[in-house]
């Protein structure tokens, strides 16, 4: 058995669903979701948007809103100036050149302010089904420790996981990966005997 094998069935086993952390209802609510969770964690980001969703869960909705009125409802979530012109202007090149409608290609998400590659992957994987690896730096971490990858940089890490997991699992993986990571696989006291993976993935080949 090849070592991405184990950790693909392990992970299986362990979470046959991935429900998505961040609460949303579409395309667009996923995409601010996602922008507002850079440097903060899933439960205040769904903690804020709960509240914005109420005022603007549409891009119209959004720049009916000021800058600066965004930014008090999204403080929480931290980098609030940044993010809030982000959610502001994001929203207007929406309107402006994709229709009111969030695109569905990489190019277009990663043209968009605040938005990179690793969000333009989880928009493109769990909005519209295309199969993307996106990598934060808990994946980028695991990676690493589980000895997927020499760990240069999230680009290298990528290209190491898409080489070898298949195609098809890539979508609910990375979810799974970031589950097991919270669950039995910190960075800060981690256990390596609770650990399934770290106590037996070296023992296979990647």
């Amino acid at each position: 058995m090849k070592r991405g094998t184990y950790i693909l069935n392990t992970l299986e086993k362990l979470y046959p669903e991935t429900p998505i952390p961040l609460n949303h209802t579409d395309a667009y609510t996923l995409l601010i979701g996602v922008v507002l969770s850079a440097q903060c964690t899933d439960e205040r980001v769904n903690q804020v948007t709960a509240v914005l969703f109420k005022q603007a869960n549409t891009p119209h909705a959004m720049v009916k809103m000021t800058i600066d009125e965004i930014e008090a409802i999204i403080r929480p979530c931290g980098l609030s100036k940044n993010k809030s012109k982000a959610l502001y202007n994001l929203s207007q090149i929406i309107i402006d050149k994709h229709h009111g409608e969030v695109p569905d290609s990489f190019e277009a998400l990663e043209e968009l302010p605040g938005v990179g590659h690793k969000t333009a992957s989880v928009v493109m994987s769990q909005a519209f089904g295309v199969p993307a690896f996106p990598v934060d730096t808990h994946i980028h971490r695991l990676a690493i420790r589980w000895g997927l990858t020499n760990g240069k940089n999230v680009e290298q890490t990528e290209a190491d996981l898409k080489r070898i997991f298949p195609k098809k699992s890539w979508n609910k993986l990375h979810l799974q990966i970031i589950f097991y990571g919270r669950q039995y696989c910190p960075a800060r006291g981690h256990n390596e005997e609770n650990c399934l993976i770290c106590s037996n993935c070296m023992k296979y080949a990647v």
